[in-house]
């Protein structure tokens, strides 16, 4: 028993349903595309799920939150797939996969061919188990990946009202579960083993604002620890959190964010890894020419960096699946995907974007201690502007320090951006658009010089690119805020 297809999309994630639209866009026919997927519904936007989905009241539900309504497009329900020839294949997981046969054997003993994979599969969440602590299986402990855990801790929400909760990790989930616990009602202590919280992303001083916000809104932080062990009672719940520290915690429910795992297992062995993710080319071609992969299990070349990156967030998502299918669909007239990533975050009354790479001096601007303030950095990396943040900015704002970022300027005193801060990156967002510097680009075979389009028009055309992502997260908060 088997079906064959020409494109299969194996994950049912957000680039899943964003490359199901640009196929449909670019000419797919009736039947030529099939999604499997082991969740149980189409394709919808993760975000919603650390947000609206669990707020008090009003909260978002399925479908309002199916693929593609993130980027103001169409919103792609059961009934958009059956309408486009588009097969759904859902409840369903892949057991195996032989990218030399180009098929794949699903858990119903099903076997599809395909001509043109695309790999969506994204990543699990990592789970204590792996970390030494038994416990994930208890009523009262969360994670946070799909639809089925956020019913899971919007249940858990329901049975604890007014209590304690202990939200284990100091990252996205961590932090945005944290801010929705609090709106319902729920005392929560943050336990991380970082110095601060969104270690990978903001530095310190940064990181300290929001720390402070949240203390403000009665969230406690335990840092510099972890935990060790449960306590249970009789029927298996956790009444107490351990840490290593000695401390014991009471605690009514659990959350668990202590990062994720590219799902790679089906093609090791068949594909080349990078980074943890499979190794694609600037067209999100992996080593086996019929194989693409895209979003979270994607490790793909960051020209603005140089070198390999591999990106866990909902825009990179959304674009790489965009691109992808160009580049299928259209080889020759899909450039190498040139991305500037991007990050956002809204909690509470917060919201804040950051564009670019973190990495060399920073450079601050604004009343970073004001609450409710606008402030950001800049990151100065040989020379030259190559990330930028803000919190509290206005749409020009985040359009011009996107700008800045694709740009890199040269920067020769770092007091006098410091002085003019804000006002530097409307100021140069506003100039002729540039080219930026030549970046090295390092493989494994060979050291290349990648020289920026020196057309006016290409230049212009990767500055729209990076406005247009700072509007649509502008508009997306406006909008969307319960998202």
């Amino acid at each position: 028993m088997g079906r064959a297809f020409v494109y299969v999309i194996l994950g049912g994630g957000v680039s899943a349903g964003y490359a199901a639209l640009e196929f449909v866009k670019r000419g797919v026919s009736n039947g030529e595309l099939c999604i499997i997927s082991d969740e149980s519904v189409a394709p919808y936007e993760r975000p919603a799920l650390s947000k609206g989905y669990l707020l008090p009241e009003a909260a978002a539900r399925l479908p309002s939150f199916h693929t593609c309504v993130g980027a103001n497009e169409e919103r792609l329900t059961p009934k958009w797939y059956r309408e486009h020839g588009v097969e759904l294949v859902l409840g369903t997981g892949v057991k195996s996969a032989d990218v030399k046969r180009k098929t794949l054997l699903t858990t119903t003993g099903e076997t599809i061919s395909y001509k043109v994979l695309i790999v969506a599969t994204g990543a699990r969440a990592l789970k204590l188990e792996e970390f030494g602590v038994n416990g994930s299986d208890a009523e009262n402990v969360c994670y946070l990946r799909d639809i089925a855990d956020a019913n899971r801790l919007v249940s858990a929400i329901q049975s604890s009202p007014g209590g304690n909760a202990v939200v284990i990790g100091g990252g996205y989930i961590g932090m945005e579960c944290a801010a929705s616990l609090v709106i319902n009602k729920i005392s929560v202590t943050m336990v991380f083993p970082e110095e601060h919280c969104m270690a990978r992303l903001l530095t310190p001083k940064i990181a300290s604002y929001y720390e402070e916000y949240y203390k403000s809104r009665g969230v406690n932080f335990v840092k510099g620890t972890v935990l060790s062990s449960f306590d249970f009672d009789d029927n298996g719940k956790v009444t107490a959190v351990n840490l290593k520290t000695g401390t014991k915690i009471s605690v009514d429910m659990v959350v668990v964010g202590i990062g994720i795992r590219p799902n790679t297992g089906l093609f090791e062995g068949q594909l080349t890894l990078e980074k943890g993710g499979i190794k694609v080319n600037g067209m999100f071609q992996s080593s086996n020419s019929s194989v693409y992969a895209i979003g979270d299990v994607a490790a793909f070349p960051v020209k603005a960096f140089g070198e390999m990156r591999r990106l866990e967030h909902v825009d990179s998502a959304r674009k790489s699946a965009k691109h992808a299918v160009s580049a299928i669909m259209e080889p020759g007239k899909t450039g190498e995907f040139d991305y500037i990533p991007f990050f956002y975050s809204r909690v509470f009354t917060l919201s804040w974007q950051f564009f670019g790479d973190n990495v060399g001096e920073v450079v601050y601007y604004g009343e970073i201690s004001a609450a409710g303030s606008t402030f950001g950095a800049y990151w100065v990396n040989k020379g030259h502007v190559v990330g930028a943040f803000l919190e509290g900015g206005t749409k020009e704002e985040y359009e011009a320090i996107a700008k800045v970022t694709r740009l890199r300027p040269a920067i020769e005193d770092l007091a006098e951006l410091e002085r003019q801060g804000l006002a530097f990156a409307v100021t140069v967002s506003q100039k002729p658009v540039a080219s930026p510097p030549p970046i090295e680009v390092s493989s494994s075979t060979s050291v290349l010089l990648l020289e920026r389009p020196l057309y006016a028009w290409h230049a212009t055309a990767g500055v729209v690119l990076a406005a247009s992502i700072a509007a649509f997260a502008y508009y997306y908060g406006k909008r969307r805020r319960r998202w």
